[in-house]
């Protein structure tokens, strides 16, 4: 058997006495696409800070490509788009800075770009449809190109995996299209996406798989499966799809309203 390009066994966080994750399970194979789903406080936001190395388990063990993620990520196997409240807007960088920076792995310790860097990160600008932006500071982007912009630094630097923080939250219908287009290119390439997201109506078109996560994987399967009313009743209690969820004798099922708010809280 091929080894996965990501494996969570039992893993279990804890920021103090709050429980972030409880024995999760996860195992996503190379050159997939799978959807991250869950409300807000379900662990997503945690799980991707376990598979990046940048939190330590409590118990349990990661695995990316077989090795470490602390090591995975210093050899540039993973690249990350963060949400956008997570970045300073007005840090005196340009686009094309911020896409070099996927290029800091196969830098000595002076930064000085060689020319395969820089064709790196203009390959990889290009590919993103921002080549003509390059100059521009990255804050003066709009929200979809910012997006775009992180997603170059991630193919500049050559990565085999990609973690996406609600990658669609407040871009433009170009950029989704543009951003879309470019993660089903880069999994045909070999690459392996994770993407968190609350755009559920989206995800059959974009995701090979989905996890629907509340602590621990409560479902992981096809989106078509995972998004039957009756499994996201288990995360989020309701329909959030605007569909009809069977009745339980005695209770009353809160409205698609309600969810879809709660569903737009940050994991």
């Amino acid at each position: 058997m091929s080894t996965p390009a990501i494996l969570v066994e039992n893993v279990t966080v804890h920021y103090g006495e709050v429980l972030a994750l409880d024995s999760a399970s996860l195992t996503v194979d190379a050159a997939r696409i799978c959807g991250l789903i869950g409300m807000n406080g379900s662990g997503k936001s945690t799980l991707f800070k376990v598979i990046m190395g940048m939190i330590k388990p409590d118990a349990g063990r990661v695995l990316i490509g077989g090795q470490s993620p602390t090591k995975a990520r210093k050899e540039g196997g993973i690249g990350y788009v963060p949400q956008s409240e997570d970045v300073d807007w007005q840090f005196p960088l340009s686009v094309r800075d911020v896409v070099m920076m996927g290029r800091y792995g196969h830098q000595g310790f002076t930064r000085r770009p060689s020319k395969a860097d820089r064709s790196a990160v203009d390959q990889a600008l290009d590919r993103v449809e921002l080549s003509e932006f390059a100059e521009r500071q990255i804050g003066q982007l709009s929200g979809g190109q910012k997006k775009r912009a992180f997603v170059a630094r991630g193919i500049a630097q050559g990565a085999t995996m990609m973690l996406l923080d609600e990658p669609f939250a407040g871009v433009d219908k170009r950029s989704e299209a543009t951003i879309t287009r470019l993660l089903r290119e880069l999994a045909s390439d070999g690459c392996t996406i994770l993407i968190s997201t609350h755009d559920l109506h989206a995800l059959p078109g974009l995701c090979d798989e989905a996890v629907l996560l509340m602590r621990r994987v409560l479902m992981h399967g096809a989106p078509e499966q995972v998004l039957q009313p009756e499994n996201l009743a288990m995360a989020f209690g309701l329909d959030v799809l605007n569909r009809d969820l069977p009745e339980e004798p005695g209770r009353k099922h809160p409205t698609a309203r309600a969810t879809a708010a709660g569903t737009e809280s940050r994991s």
